[in-house]
């Protein structure tokens, strides 16, 4: 479906040439929910605008939909642009226009009759849960709707690819996670290709089932989500998973351990799928003569299955809790032995 062979794009200031993409390979399938992480100045916006051409790559290519963005002009570029959709942090509506003729604009460009324009806008109302809201202004909107109605005027083509630059940084986390499952849903009902850019881990987690790390133009690890959750290999991949698995208080917990319990062993266990459902802590207790502390712990559903992190203090004789580590271990649980905060 999308893609991307060695690509680069350098921009010259006056300061010199700025490498905003690196030589990016990547490829995403067709129906998935694809991420994109990175912090502010790693280059996955000016990414996603290659996958429409609102950027010329400086190199490599750039194929969407079986075409080469990067060789296409003219008419044929309009067409191709048409089965790509894009959604934008700042929603980016025609304030003077109401919902229902937000929707139609790209419809109108389209040369789209009248008739048909109403029922497909009819249809995307309802898709994104307008009713009622067909003839407001932006202006009346929550943020959150005028999020819906991005979604729409970006659907209204029938594209193939929905592009979603930062689309819910600018909400609340209630609204953010109602804007997630919107997205979850249409990929679902439509098999839409979803690319998703972002800065916040929580987002990659809930929806996505691939994902792309950006560290300076460059993509320095990507992988299945839940792999990417289970192993991160690169540390700024360990900082983002940290945002949702490890709280700030993770931290402060531990180190009070540690002061106030200087023997045994604090570990951190790390469960994936069905593993992280089953009754280890209990089978622990059974089994070895050791005083089990619970510090914190954690399961997350992904698009792929369900992450969990456990922080606990396991107190006894050397040779049982070494035991009991290898115990967790033979259970397909990732064990990290925590030796300061």
């Amino acid at each position: 479906m999308i893609t991307l062979k060695n690509v680069e794009k350098i921009f010259k200031t006056k300061n010199g040439e700025v490498r905003a993409v690196d030589h990016v390979d990547l490829q995403i399938n067709q129906g998935e929910i694809y991420g994109i992480i990175g912090y502010s100045g790693a280059g996955k916006s000016t990414l996603i605008r290659l996958l429409n051409r609102l950027e010329q790559a400086t190199a490599g290519s750039v194929e969407v939909a079986g075409q080469d963005l990067t060789k296409i002009r003219g008419a044929n570029l309009r067409k191709a642009r048409q089965e790509i959709g894009m959604i934008f942090q700042h929603f980016n509506l025609l304030w003077s226009r109401t919902v229902r003729e937000n929707i139609a604009f790209p419809l109108e460009i389209a040369g789209v009759d009248k008739a048909e324009r109403m029922k497909r806008v009819d249809e995307l109302i309802k898709l994104v849960g307008l009713e009622g809201r067909e003839d407001a202004y932006p202006s009346q909107l929550s943020g959150g709707q005028k999020q819906r109605v991005g979604i729409a005027r970006a659907l209204a083509n029938r594209p193939k690819v929905l592009l979603c630059d930062e689309a819910t940084s600018a909400l609340d986390p209630q609204t953010t996670d109602q804007i997630l499952d919107l997205l979850v849903d249409i990929n679902k009902k439509l098999g839409l290709t979803i690319v998703l850019i972002t800065h916040e881990m929580h987002v990659i987690r809930k929806i996505c089932h691939n994902v792309s790390v950006m560290e300076n133009g460059k993509i320095v690890e990507q992988g299945s989500v839940l792999e990417v959750f289970r192993k991160p290999q690169q540390p700024i991949t360990k900082r983002f998973v940290n945002q949702v698995t490890e709280p700030e208080e993770t931290k402060e917990t531990i180190e009070h351990v540690l002061k106030k319990y200087p023997d045994g062993q604090v570990i951190q266990l790390t469960f994936v799928g069905d593993d992280a459902e089953q009754p280890l802590i209990n089978q622990l207790i059974r089994k070895f003569t050791i005083n089990i502390n619970i510090l914190q712990g954690k399961i997350s559903q992904t698009q792929s299955g369900a992450y969990g992190t456990l922080f606990i203090h396991l107190d006894g004789s050397p040779d049982e809790i070494k035991e009991a580590i290898t115990f967790i271990r033979s259970h397909k649980v990732d064990v990290e032995v925590i030796d300061h905060a």
